[in-house]
This record gives structure tokens, sequence and C-alpha cells, in this order.
């Protein structure tokens, strides 16, 4: 049972300590349901299959298998179904992913609680868990529901999962407190308020499996490809046919030369060889610490013209350190990363800074701990890096010092004390702790202000002799005991930025990307941050999430600006955020660790998460994860992203190069009114799109990023650009066509045919295999061709792409197959070219690579004379 949108019932009041009885939780559990987060629907494998057997190009090519099998050729429909359901089962395999968002929230509430039921403790499922139930909680305990509590002693929270928000969360009785967060410090017991589909998690669950993400930009410009070639190869059949019954041709004839023709058009290795391009591109990414969950994230990426990323452990290492310590007596820097004890101490007034250290230690109770991997913090980051600065400054482990009485953290106050002995020791924030000081120099309150302007986090730091023993003091207030402080000293911490962020941000503004820091931090520190990176932009603009404009399309015009800085936002706005961005164009890449980071990872073009710091949440709704949560390794991804676009385009020229080529016997024969022979036929073509051409176009999807690829603006052209159209059907299709045409041609005459004859079935099938020979031979050196859009292959080294010479020995090698192996020669009708035949062929490698060359040296003269001087 769930209690779905109902709303929680109010719970029933707790008297005294006891608890609910056992009968009443029993009661409740039976109207309100187990405490389990909703479960989100899962699509059925065989409909995710049916998906890819059924999508419009796939359908294109059912179509043309059954106009196959009518028309009489069986073999051409089996090999076009073989093509259809290998592809499908593929794509099916490589594309599925997990979106068990939702799901793995429930692995973020703890098994076994401990309530107060019938006057005692009890250790009760987490599932059995109801409205009103009192939960008892120590520190590392995550909440098992949203509470309220009842009592809090020294309590803080980690809430960055929901909020975003880095620091943990001082908590005190009567404060609200949320499932899936934990108690960072402290012991507390609170009253359950909701549990299961009402809780803040289930929200959040609910809003990120109910946002879809776009359609990726590969995914729309393939559409349209796989349309408008549809269109073209359809239209084009529907003519010749027609064209071919007004000159005379039996309709049989007729229809299987419209099939031909359709089937000459369709570049049939298109999808699978964009899926392996795709997954090579995936596999490359991995090795550099970028794990792809979406086969197009890899080409989105890319595409990429935004990026919004957090702070905390993205742009920095998420460790406090405490760099400096002032005291009346002068500063001291602090030189050294982590929590170690190596560091270099600069200044004069080291015993002084000194002072102030042990006692903020005293006053802490996280500690730096040494594991066999290194200095880990155990409890809050920034009391770890005290106790490491207490350790550098004296140069080995303090002495434990006995806490007789401790002045829990408050949010009103804003600071904590300890009792030790008979000396008070007082840390927190300056205007707190600096007015209760009899002797605070202006020395001293001017330091907070330089200190704070360089985005450290500043710490004051005071102590007091208190008059008596320290049993007088057990039961006094914090109030008799936190006055006539005397300053130690101001401590100033900083959570470092990772070292390359600075430039890594540089590459990616030189690429074209804009950057935005989105996150739940301070406005005052996620701007100092971003000042110290290199990310803020020259305007400085820093938005909290509470001023974000609520209409969509100032909101857009807002953010889209490069270096701006959005502080304490929601899930809610977050997801506005990247709606705001897409709307305005932008292809969005949104960063993110939390649960509170789902919905806008769902809702970016590609969603990228943190793989060491990250929330499993975060992770499954991403389309890529960062094994190292390094920022560099976002713009490596982009690098890759880029270059496979660019592979994309190569093997498109080259797939299309082909059909060109395929197409040009199909005209003549239609242009002659069939008294011209058919120089290739349909089973001829298939083998070409499959059996030759798919190596070298997949090795062309292998090709390595150029070192000029992150020194432009992300890819906004369509793939079938202008200058594509004109290098396929213009210049290298036809010289591949002539040259085909003219091997067939050499080979018929060459025997002795006069138009108006009939044809000698084994002439025929010679010319058919030297015209077949002339295509894969224009191929191969389309291959090389197409491995720069500028410079001719000798200028890139015919060996720098060692996949690429495979591929081309294997296609080599199928065409002595096709031709030579008499049984398959013959379902294809081929046979050996003549060695007149053999000549013509082969010149369609120089043929190819010389008009090409020319191409391009025409097209960069025009640009030179076209640019701006």
């Amino acid at each position: 049972m769930s209690l779905g949108n109902k709303p929680p019932a109010p719970p029933p009041a707790v008297t005294g300590t006891d608890g609910l009885s056992s009968r009443m939780a029993a009661q409740l559990l039976a109207e309100a349901g187990p405490n389990i987060l909703p479960q989100a629907k899962r699509v059925p494998q065989w409909r995710k299959l049916l998906g890819e057997l059924t999508h419009f190009f796939a359908l294109m090519l059912w179509v043309a298998a059954v106009l196959a099998y009518v028309g009489g050729m069986p073999q051409l429909c089996v090999a076009i179904i073989v093509v259809v359901i290998v592809n499908g089962v593929f794509a099916h395999i490589q594309q599925e992913r997990a979106q068990h968002a939702a799901e793995r929230l429930q692995g973020l509430l703890p098994a076994e609680v401990n309530v107060r039921r019938d006057g005692r403790i009890q250790s009760v499922h987490a599932s059995e868990l109801v409205p009103g139930d009192l939960v008892i909680m120590a520190a590392g305990d995550r909440l098992p529901a949203d509470i309220v509590f009842v009592s809090a002693s020294n309590c803080t929270a980690d809430e960055s999962m929901l909020t975003g928000e880095s620091a943990a969360v001082p908590k005190r009785t009567n404060d609200p407190a949320w499932g899936g967060t934990f108690l960072v410090n402290g012991e507390a017991e609170g009253i359950v308020t909701a549990t299961g589909s009402n809780t803040k998690l289930a929200a959040i669950a609910a809003l990120t499996s109910g946002t879809k993400p776009p359609p990726t930009p590969l995914t729309m410009e393939l559409r349209r490809i796989v349309r408008l070639v549809a269109f073209v190869a359809l239209s084009v059949a529907g003519v010749f046919f027609v064209v071919s019954l007004l000159v005379g041709i039996v309709w049989r004839d007729s229809f299987l030369f419209a099939i031909g023709v359709a089937v000459a058009l369709i570049p049939e290795g298109l999808l699978p060889t964009v899926t392996l391009s795709l997954a090579m591109g995936a596999q490359r990414m991995a090795e550099r610490q970028a794990l792809v969950r979406n086969l197009e994230a890899v080409e989105t990426l890319g595409s990429t013209t935004f990026i919004c990323t957090d702070k905390t452990g993205t742009l920095t290492q998420n460790r406090m350190n405490a760099v400096e310590v002032f005291t009346a007596d002068g500063p001291v820097k602090i030189v050294g990363e982590g929590y170690g004890p190596e560091a270099r101490i600069e200044g004069q007034a080291r015993s002084m800074a000194l002072l102030a250290a042990l006692g903020a230690r005293v006053a802490s109770q996280g500690r730096a701990v040494h594991h066999e991997g290194g200095w880990t913090a155990s409890g809050d980051p920034m009391e770890a890096a005290i106790d490491s600065l207490a350790r550098r400054l004296l140069g080995r482990e303090p002495e434990t010092v006995k806490i007789i009485r401790r002045f829990a953290f408050d949010a009103d106050r804003r600071r904590e004390s300890v009792i030790a002995g008979t000396t008070l020791y007082v840390k927190g924030a300056p205007e707190s702790v600096l007015p209760l000081c009899t002797d605070t120099s202006s020395v001293l309150a001017g330091a907070v202000e330089a200190m704070a302007s360089r985005g450290l986090r500043v710490i004051a730091v005071a102590s007091r002799e208190l008059p008596g023993t320290a049993s007088d003091w057990l039961d006094r207030s914090a109030e008799d005991a936190e006055r006539n402080l005397a300053p130690l000293g101001l401590i100033g911490l900083h959570d470092p930025p990772r070292p390359d962020v600075g430039d890594v941000i540089k590459a990616a503004r030189g690429a074209g990307i804009r950057i935005a820091m989105i996150t739940g931090d301070h406005p005052s520190t996620a701007g100092a941050i971003a000042r110290e990176i290199g990310l803020m932009g020259p305007d400085n603009l820093v938005v909290q999430g509470a001023d974000l404009p609520g209409d969509e399309q100032i909101l857009g015009a807002l953010l889209d600006r490069d270096g701006v800085v959005v502080s304490r936002v929601s899930p809610e706005q977050k997801l506005r955020v990247a709606k705001a961005l897409q709307a305005r164009g932008h292809v969005v890449a949104m960063t993110g660790d939390g649960v509170n980071d789902g919905p806008a990872l769902r809702q970016a073009d590609i969603g990228v998460a943190m793989g060491l710091s990250g929330t499993d949440v975060a992770r499954e709704a991403s389309d890529l994860v960062l094994l190292d949560d390094h920022f560099a390794t976002i713009v490596a991804a982009i690098e890759q992203g880029r270059a496979t676009y660019s592979n994309i385009h190569r093997f498109l020229t080259y797939h299309l190069t082909d059909n060109v080529a395929e197409l040009a016997p199909f005209v003549i024969w239609a242009l002659s009114g069939g008294q011209f022979p058919l120089a290739l036929g349909v089973l001829q073509i298939l083998a070409l799109d499959i059996g030759t051409d798919l190596l070298p176009a997949l090795a062309l999807g292998a090709e390595a990023p150029g070192k000029r690829v992150l020194k432009r603006p992300p890819e906004k052209r369509h793939l079938l650009d202008r200058h594509l159209m004109l290098r396929v059907f213009a210049v290298m299709g036809p010289t591949e066509a002539l040259i085909a045409m003219a091997a067939f041609s050499t080979v018929l005459f060459g025997s002795g045919w006069v138009r108006g004859q009939s044809w000698d079935p084994g002439v025929l099938m010679s010319a058919s295999g030297a015209a077949f020979a002339a295509v894969v031979l224009g191929q191969l050196a389309t291959a090389f061709a197409c491995r720069s859009a500028t410079a001719p292959p000798w200028k890139q080294g015919w060996f720098t792409n060692r996949l690429l010479l495979w591929a081309v020995s294997a296609e080599l090698a199928a065409l002595a197959v096709f031709l030579f192996v008499p049984p398959l020669a013959g379902i294809l009708g081929q046979a050996p070219p003549t060695a007149a035949g053999w000549t013509v062929a082969v010149l369609a490698i120089p043929g190819v690579l010389g008009v090409d060359w020319l191409y391009k040296r025409l097209r960069h003269r025009h640009s030179e004379t076209s640019s701006p001087a």
C-alpha cells in the first residue's frame, strides 16, 4: 500500500518518552503503508528491442525487404532482414541503460532503525516505520524518514544531497530533518512526520522520474538524414519506375529496377556504423576516466555549448584547508595540501597562532585521521582542517584534553564552546565571538574583512579562565560562561580548487563553451571561488536561487552569459536553469553529485555525474559519469565528442559517395531505355554497402581527435551540409561512378558488343565484376580522402590510422572473395574482370584522390580570398 499523493496525517502525540504503542504502530502501518519509496515503472525489454526494430530507418528497410521478396529476390530480402535485426539487437544492447534513479533512492534509507515503543528502545526495519514513531539516532546514522527533532545534543546534519549546501547544518529541538540525510555530529531523538511517498526524498524521486531527457542533437540530425534519404530514394525510385514503363519495359522489370534504385540510395550500413563509432568513442572516453551510460552522449558532448557545474567536489577538492591564522602579533600562513602534517609555516607569530589553533581544536570534534591511503576527514571537514592546523603548528599530535562541559553550536549564537579544566574555549563566526571579547583591536576586526574578501571562511577563536572550580560550571549556562573573552586569533579556511581547473576552464572557453557555476553554497563563497579559479565573468554576476526571475525568457537572458554564478539553488531551480538555457538554443551539460541533482541531470542534454563522490541517484540519472570526479575529464570528453562528430561526418561522406557510384548504372540503364546493360545488380550493391564499405567506415569512426578540435566553436552545422553535398555529388561520387562505368564499358565493348545486340552472359558478368572492382577501389581511395576535409592523405601520414590500413586490407580481401569464389560470385552475378577491365578499375584510386585534392585546394584558395584581410 502506498500513500501516493495523499497528504500525510499529523503524527500522533508522543506522551513522555514512551513513544507509540506496538498496537498503534501496527494500525498506522496498515493505514499509511510501508516506509518504501515509490518504484519507477520499467519499460519491458521486448518493447525497447521492438523500438530498435521499428524506427523510421528500420521501417524503410523492412519495406525494401518486402519489395525485394515480391520482386522475386528472396536472397536480397533475407539479407536486408538480417541487417535490420543485427543492427537493432546491437543498438539495443549498446543503448540499454538502467533507469533506476528512483529505485536507487531506496538504498539511501537504513535497513534497521532504533525506535522507542511501549516505553523501551526497539530495533525495527525501516519499512515498518510510521508517522509518530520516536526515532533514536547518533552521529553517522542516516535518517530513515522525515522527522522533527524533540531533542538534539550538539547535532549537525549533512543535507548536501538534498540542498547542495556543502556545510553541515546545525540542528536543535523542533527543527525538521529529511529522510536520506544523516547526522554528522551529536545524538538526537525525533518524531517521524512523513514516510514513504510523502517524504521530501520521494518528491525528488518523482521529479526525477517524471523528467524526460530531450532528444540529442545526433538523434535529431540522424532523423533528418534518414527522412531526407528516404524521400530521395523513394522519389527517385518512383520516377524511374514510371520512366522505365514509358520506354516499354515490362512492369516486373520496372519494379525490379525501382527496388534497385531505392536500395542503391539507402545507406544500409549507416546506422550500424554510427552505433559502432559511438561505442568506440565511449571506449576512448572510458580510458580517460569518463564512463558513458548513453552512447549518444558521446556526440552530444561534442555539441555542448554550455556547462553548468557545481562547485564542491567538482571545481574544488571538497577538503577544507586552514591556510592562515591571524593574531594580535600578526599573520601566520600555512602552505600545505590536504590534512597531512607536512606544511610550510610563514610568519613570526607562530606561538600565538598555535594557541588559537589548539583552542579551536579543543572546541571541535572532527579529526584528521591517517589511513593506508592517506589522510582523510573524520567528521566535519572544517574541524578536520583545524585538527590538521594544530598538528602542523605543533609539529606533533596534540595531547588529548578532557572536556568537562560542551555548549553545542547554535544557529542563533553561531558559535560553540567547551570547558576543559577551568578554561573555556570558544570558536565561531567572528561577528558572534569578537563582540564577547574585552580586548578586540581594530587590527583584528580589519583582518576579518581582509580574509573574507579573499574567499576564506573565517573562524574566530577566544578563551577565558573561569573563576572557581570546574564543577562550579556544570550547571551554568553558556551565556554565563561566554563573556569577558580573550581573543586568540582568526583562522582562515579554504576549500582548494582542483589544481588544473583554471587551465581547463580556459580550454573550455577556447572551445567556445560557456560555463556557469550552479551551487547550493553561500553566494560570497561561490563568488570568491569563481574569481579564484578564473570562472567569474566580466560582469561579476552572482545571483541567488530565490532571486531568479519567474519568467523563463527573462531567466534565460539573465543566465545566457559566460561566468555567471547561481547560488543557493533548489532542485526545482536547477531544473529551471537547464530548461531556460535549452530554450535559448544551448546544448547544456549539467554536472551534479547529489540526489537533488537528479531532475536537472535528466533534463540537461547531457547529465554529468561524479563517480567518486556522487550518489547512486545522480549516476543513474546521468549520461556520463566522471570516474575521477575531475572537471578536466569533462573537457577531455568534449574533445572526444567533437572527434566523434567529425568522424560521423567522415564516414557519412564515405557512404554517400558510394551511393552515387551505385546509382549511376541504374540511371544509364533507364536513360538508354534498357538498351544498355545494368552494370551493377541489387545484390552487388548490398555486398558493397555491407561487405566492403563497413570496415573502412568504422575505421574512419576511430580517427583520433585533431590538434585544433578544441580551438573552434561547437559544431552547429548539419551533418549533411553544403560542403559535404558538393564533395559527394560533384567531386568524388561522379568520379567514382565515371570510372566504374568506364571499366564496365571497356570489358563490354572490348568483347565486340554493339548497341542493339544481345550480350553474352559471361562477358556481362566480367564487365559487371570490373564495375564492382572499380567501386571498391574508388571507395578505398575515398576512405583515405575522407580522413580530412582540408588536407590530402599524404600530408597526414598514410600510417597514422592503422585501423584504416587493416580495414582497407580486409576490403581488398573481400573484393577478391566476391570476385574469385565462384559460388558467391555467381550469386552476385559477376566474374573476374579482364586485364583491360582491371586497368581501368585501378584508375579509380588516383582518380578519386586527384579530384579530391584539387577540390580541397580550390576550397582553400577560395577561403583565403573571401576572408577579410
